[in-house]
């Protein structure tokens, strides 16, 4: 990941870790899913993906992206 990003990187991961329903849906459609979505880094370069298991308290990553 570039210089830029990483501490947005790690802002985002801090949010995540006490409120992970901070994110949007993936799917618009399931809007309860716990599959989520948060943009961080200026303009929402960057995009989390990641699933919240709410019964083992986690947070797994699925898909980390920064688009500058």
């Amino acid at each position: 990941m570039p210089v830029p990003a990483l501490l947005p990187y790690a802002e985002a991961l801090s949010l995540l870790e006490i409120k992970p329903w901070a994110g949007e849906p993936q799917n618009r459609a399931n809007p309860d899913g716990a599959v989520r979505r948060l943009l961080f880094g200026m303009h929402g370069a960057g995009q989390l993906v990641y699933l919240i298991a709410e019964d083992r308290q986690e947070v797994h990553l699925l898909r980390v992206l920064w688009l500058d």
